[in-house]
């Protein structure tokens, strides 16, 4: 095994939860050891700390790491931009407004990346998102009608047209 900088751990770190679908810390350590990288589960958690790496659901619906800046948490092998790189969003459930407030139900798990999701196609009427694990707190800008914001949403959510 080799001993590495920090910053050389992070950067293979960072490739290996990019490279795979690991569902567990152990998964991850044996994936780092492939790599010739010898890791200790409580310098594994400080570094998905450091790096933000979160679980979300893949195609399958299983739990794996991931890192925020993925679009909708799948692998990228190739650069793409935003709007190609999005998933469809089986996880919406509805939306409500109140004034320049809105909220919307996803069903558990698909919260953050849709929210990713709006957030980095910025609609012209959403100035933000916060996501919890089922539910997206929206607001939008001043005087910004719901229906036009339905209509923005729809482009990055297309079950909301339906």
């Amino acid at each position: 095994m080799l001993k590495v900088s920090k910053k050389d751990r992070l950067a293979a770190l960072r490739l290996v939860i990019l490279s795979n679908e690991l569902g567990s810390q152990e998964e991850v350590i044996q994936a780092m050891a492939r790599q010739s990288i010898a890791i200790t589960q409580a310098t594994l958690s400080r570094d998905m700390k450091q790096l933000k790496v979160a679980k979300a659901a893949n195609s399958e619906g299983r739990y794996v790491y991931a890192l925020p800046e993925e679009s909708a948490y799948r692998r990228v092998h190739r650069p793409q931009t935003p709007a190609q790189n999005i998933l469809p969003s089986p996880g919406y459930k509805s939306i409500q407004f109140s004034g320049n407030m809105g909220v919307i139900r996803t069903h558990p798990g698909f919260a953050s990346s849709l929210a990713s999701n709006i957030d980095q196609l910025a609609p012209r009427d959403v100035i933000g998102t916060i996501a919890g694990d089922d539910t997206i707190f929206i607001v939008l800008r001043d005087g910004a009608k719901h229906v036009d914001v339905v209509d923005q949403l729809s482009a990055i959510i297309p079950e909301m047209g339906i």
